[in-house]
């Protein structure tokens, strides 16, 4: 099935498809080969990064195989708990199949976060490694995949926002279908929506270009000087948290925190930043100098490397 996907402001039009090709009988969608592709580039720079940060490149490897599992359990619970309708059958009936069905779509990447984060403070905790060090190389490699995963959403046409007729506004059948679906639109908008007269938001695109930014912006933190541990974790937290609470407020499809008007990651959103922001003060304040770099990229050498990383062992970091 194809997709003509425009934005009749820029004189714009794609014929997406969700398959890109089938292997042995079964569909293989564009949607899983951009996410292996934003994952393959995130570790990939990560394990560059990894020893300007005082982080063995091995261990954070090691880590990985923790990790990575823990994201895909993340994201589906995530969307299961603010979703539940999702497993079950039409007749009511529950359905172990359809709950863990993430070949079907429903991963919410606020989950992927916080199991994963809270994976790597164990396997920290367990190895004597420093977390804070490790959440700054690792929010690099989030946005990254956070940046370039975004766009499975625009060939699978979701994740976008509502009505509007600015200049970069989308539209597609299926779109249109889905907001008369809803109740989003009435019958003369939802043929505006048809005709590019007006079209919606593509938050796809929105949070795409915010993580990019933030890539950037944590890149040059860094350069500017590291002052502790954290610093760059922290507010990669406050600038994503903030972003997609301003974006999640325009879009369709939000998930809602347990039936209420609350829309559940635009809560997560502030939540998070307003602790990290709390943390960042602290920190600020009292943690030590960050970690050094390596002396050998992705070595560590003699009795140290049985030691904790990081700063300040009082703060908990080992």
């Amino acid at each position: 099935m194809t997709n003509l996907v425009t934005f009749p402001g820029l004189g714009l039009e794609f014929e997406l498809s969700r398959v890109a090709f089938t292997l042995f009988g079964k569909e293989i969608y564009w949607y899983g080969i951009i996410i292996a592709c934003g994952f393959l580039l995130a570790v990939l720079f990560c394990f560059r990064l990894a020893h300007r940060f005082g982080v063995d490149r091995e261990k954070l490897m090691d880590m990985l195989f923790f990790a990575v599992p823990a994201c895909i359990v993340g994201a589906r619970a995530y969307y299961v708990i603010f979703h539940p309708s999702v497993c079950f059958n039409p007749d009511g009936s529950f359905s172990l199949y359809r709950t863990i069905a993430i070949w079907d779509g429903g991963l919410a990447i606020y989950g992927a976060i916080i199991l994963a984060v809270a994976t790597v403070a164990v396997y920290c905790k367990v190895r004597r490694q420093s977390f804070w060090d490790y959440a700054d190389v690792g929010c690099y490699g989030v946005l990254i995949g956070q940046t370039i995963g975004r766009w499975g959403n625009f060939v699978n046409v979701e994740a976008f926002g509502g009505v509007t007729d600015l200049p970069w506004r989308m539209s597609a059948q299926s779109i249109a279908d889905y907001l008369w679906n809803q109740g989003y639109v009435d019958e003369q908008t939802y043929q505006q929506v048809l005709d590019g007269t007006l079209g919606v938001h593509p938050t796809f695109l929105y949070e795409s270009l915010w993580n990019l930014l933030g890539f950037g912006l944590l890149l040059l933190l860094a350069r500017k000087g590291r002052r502790f541990s954290g610093q760059i974790f922290l507010c990669y937290v406050i600038w994503y948290g903030v972003g997609r609470t301003v974006i999640e407020g325009l879009r369709t499809d939000s998930l809602y925190f347990f039936g209420t008007a609350l829309r559940s990651s635009q809560l997560v959103g502030v939540l998070s930043a307003a602790a990290a922001l709390v943390l960042l003060i602290i920190r600020a304040r009292t943690a030590g100098p960050a970690t050094p770099a390596l002396s050998e990229p992705g070595q560590e050498d003699g009795p140290e490397a049985d030691r904790p990383q990081g700063g300040e062992p009082e703060d908990g970091d080992g």
